[in-house]
């Protein structure tokens, strides 16, 4: 296994593990995993990381199957799993043996490309969704009824719209942070200039109350941005002391792990990766896109836990050494598109073998369950 770390020179410097990609990225001019056709699975004998088996990783069962473009999870507050699937617009409910059950749908989605229902995530017994409409993408709020076996969507509510909307490059990932806040990641929608432009909200990071307004405290006055110079961010998560990672789909150099700062300018599309470079801060974990593509994200047990659709495996990243990470999974699912803890303790995983780039097998999509 060769690791390479570099220690940056930007505002904000970082270890940076380079794993140069067994898998070379051959003609690629979006960068961006799902833009791409489907590729085959990487072997499980990577030249540069050992991958690990996945019984390293403790348990693992099959939780659900045969859900169609499966893109995020969330969990209410009665520890039931809703999963929102991209292209139906359909809001499933998970019995407790992985039986999906339609809860409701997401009204007036317009799948295309990238778009379509993205994330959800559960605030004070309501769904919160992100998707693309015919006016770009945004989010909703919607009163879950009934109880557990035969929950239901309420009205909905448009809490912000108008966000850029493209065939790739949408973000979509929405969590609520341990401050109460709602974190949205915003892609650039191929318009990469507008990730530097802070009056504008493509390539963002947003911050905002559960209703839709901004907070008095966010780093721009009166504006939702809370980081920018993003190209695709993907996946959010925070450890125990707050602090906010991010994942980011690079263009045809390097994918990203980032920390996250107030007001923090990350570069794109100035750079890509570790720059070193004043004003911009550096990734503290980089990787080839053949080998990552990192989606969603959750910290469980001590250890970042990522997601990765041309990878097709789980990156495991432990806290107290950033700059080291395992390989679980490697070509074993397919593509993975979201990691989530559940309240348990669990990590589930998403597979995303049927938006059209993978390779499905008879009982994908699939919802994986890893006991640390």
């Amino acid at each position: 296994m060769t690791i390479s770390t570099q220690r940056g020179k930007g505002r904000k410097p970082g270890w940076a593990v380079a794993l140069a990609g067994a898998l070379a990225l051959t003609g690629c001019t979006t960068g961006s995993d799902d833009a791409l056709p489907s590729v085959p699975s990487p072997s499980p004998t990577s030249e540069t990381v050992s991958p690990v088996p996945s019984e390293a990783s403790g348990s693992l069962v099959v939780h659900a199957t045969g859900l169609t473009a499966p893109w995020s999870i969330a969990f209410t507050e009665q520890d039931v799993a809703l999963v929102s699937e991209r292209d139906s617009g359909r809001i499933l409910e998970l019995a407790g043996d992985g039986t999906p059950r339609e809860a409701g749908v997401v009204e007036g989605v317009a799948a295309r490309g990238e778009g379509g229902l993205l994330g959800i995530t559960v605030h004070d017994g309501r769904l919160y969704a992100y998707s693309t409409g015919t006016d770009g993408n945004r989010i909703e709020r919607f009163d879950l009824t009934g109880r557990p076996g035969s929950l239901g969507l309420g009205s909905g509510e448009t809490i912000l719209s108008g966000l850029p909307a493209a065939a790739t490059h949408n973000g979509g990932r929405i969590a609520f942070g341990p401050d109460g806040m709602l974190y949205v990641t915003v892609g650039d929608a191929g318009d990469r200039a507008r990730a530097q432009d802070i009056e504008t909200l493509a390539g963002k990071i947003l911050r905002l109350e559960p209703d839709g307004r901004v907070p008095a405290d966010n780093p721009f006055p009166g504006s939702p941005v809370y980081s920018y110079g993003h190209r695709n961010p993907q996946g959010l998560a925070w450890d125990d002391a707050g602090v906010l990672y991010a994942t980011e789909f690079g263009q045809n150099t390097w994918d990203e792990l980032n920390v996250i700062e107030a007001g923090g300018n990350y570069g794109w599309p100035m750079v890509e990766g570790i720059a070193g470079r004043d004003g911009f801060i550096d990734p503290l974990q980089q990787w080839s896109p053949a080998e990552a593509s990192p989606s969603g994200m959750a910290i469980v047990d001590g250890r970042i836990h990522i997601a990765n659709l041309r990878g097709a495996r789980l990156r495991s990243i432990p806290l107290e050494d950033p700059a080291t990470a395992e390989e679980l999974l490697v070509g074993e699912y397919g593509r993975l598109r979201d990691a989530v803890a559940a309240p348990d303790g669990s990590l589930w995983v998403v597979t995303n073998n049927t938006d059209g780039r993978g390779d499905p097998a008879p009982d994908d999509d699939r919802i994986l369950r890893l006991v640390p």
